[in-house]
């Protein structure tokens, strides 16, 4: 029965995904004076679906090859390494973030 819950929840996604992925179609046909067939707005969805499990199962891998159940941020950084240009603004992005952590954590009192 898991299964079936689990399929259940991805076709859940799948039409949540399909209806963003519509809105953000008619609202930029709309900007443009175009129209896009539902066809479109099908095949779109489906693209950006496996990208997401494309980048899901990249990120559980490289987590599980760190030897961790959780998926950081350095490995969110480590994805984009062929992609120099969003490389640089995640890892940007991530040492701001750390940063910021570091500069919390300096002012908390030590026991």
């Amino acid at each position: 029965m898991a299964d079936a819950s689990s399929d259940e929840k991805r076709e859940r996604l799948k039409a949540a995904l399909w209806f963003a992925v519509g809105q953000i179609v008619d609202e930029e046909s709309m900007k443009k004076n175009r129209n896009a067939t539902p066809q479109f707005i099908g095949a779109l969805t489906e693209m950006v679906w496996e990208q997401i499990e494309s980048t899901a199962t990249d990120l559980e891998s490289f987590s599980r090859h760190a030897g961790r159940t959780t998926i950081r941020a350095d490995d969110v950084v480590l994805l984009a390494r062929k992609n120099p240009d969003l490389h640089d603004l995640i890892k940007d992005y991530v040492d701001e973030l750390k940063a910021k952590k570091a500069e919390k954590g300096k002012g908390r009192p030590t026991r």
